[in-house]
């Protein structure tokens, strides 16, 4: 079962520890990357059955080499992981892991555009098979779209004069690479805080381009149908955004708003979260892996099965 890896997974004996798992249950990795809590989910299973699930071709590559009676590997999207195990005749699984964002090896991959570090054409895509890139979003979008995915999904405070830079320079000279638009957002970012702020334009673009919020949604949505009564959801974030909205649906089965009630006012919710606060990598972790630094781990459970 050995596989070459090229990313040391966050929280790792927290989130296997999280899923609470059975030797024969059934399991879903949602996010295999390079198969680390995939790897760390197997050796707790005997008769049970694991599916891992990425849309990123060089996971599917990093998969092949795993070789195990209990492992199954889907390419796709996490948004549609209910309908893949209908089809191996799953409808109940016993837990789900979901490792949020972007891996090490997707950030210092140049070719695929994610990191600020290498210049190379403004990629992005996780899923290489999709037509729209970084590149497109910066070409096509208006001034408009542009103004508001940098508000919302970079938070950038001068998410404005950001779009309205971009859309001047384009009408002027492409802006095809990771420095062209270096170029253009650096005269803009905060003295002394360049690096967050570029942190901040390309998560931006990384999210527009994989509509990461809206899959996590029908995702969160899907693992409420897929869960056995008393089954763990496992969430790593490392965004606000992000963790928000796990934060918030674990709290009250919906993404906004208080928790619904029945007549005698008890709560109206799939889920209960298995400990307040999330979980934070500890000193030791930060110091192995500084990119760790962001993640947070929330646990819950299915306590309400409607069948």
């Amino acid at each position: 079962m050995m596989m070459a890896v090229y990313h040391e997974p966050v929280l790792k004996p927290q989130s296997v520890e999280g899923l609470n798992i059975k030797p024969d249950g059934t399991y879903v990795d949602l996010t295999f990357g390079g198969g680390g809590h995939t790897m760390a989910i197997l050796e707790h299973l005997t008769e049970g059955k694991l599916f891992a699930f990425d849309q990123d071709e060089d996971a599917e590559k990093n998969a092949e080499r795993l070789l195990s009676p209990n492992f199954t590997f889907v390419r796709a999207n996490f948004r549609h992981f209910r309908k893949h195990l209908k089809m191996y005749g799953i409808d109940k699984v016993d837990g789900i892991l979901a490792d949020l964002g972007i891996s090490s090896h997707q950030i210092d991959e140049p070719v695929r555009g994610f990191s600020t570090r290498f210049d190379a054409e403004l990629d992005m895509r996780m899923d290489t098979s999709s037509s729209l890139t970084a590149r497109k979003v910066l070409k096509k979008y208006s001034l408009e779209d542009l103004h508001k995915i940098f508000g919302m999904y970079g938070e950038v405070k001068n998410a404005l004069s950001l779009a309205k830079a971009i859309v001047a320079q384009r009408n002027d000279k492409r802006i095809k690479t990771v420095n062209d638009l270096r170029a253009v957002a650096l005269p803009l970012a905060p003295k002394g805080k360049e690096n967050k702020y570029l942190a901040q334009v390309f998560q931006a673009l990384r999210i527009e381009v994989n509509d990461e919020l809206e899959a996590l949604r029908e995702m969160l949505l899907e693992s409420v149908k897929a869960l056995k009564e008393n089954g763990r959801l496992v969430v790593i974030s490392y965004h606000s955004l992000e963790d928000r909205l796990v934060k918030n649906f674990i709290n009250t089965g919906k993404f906004r708003g208080d928790v619904e009630k029945d007549i005698y006012g008890n709560a109206l919710k799939p889920l209960t979260a298995i400990q307040r606060k999330a979980l934070k990598p500890d000193e030791n972790e930060l110091a192995e892996n500084p990119r760790s630094r962001s993640a947070r781990l929330r646990i819950a459970e299915r306590t309400v099965y409607d069948g």
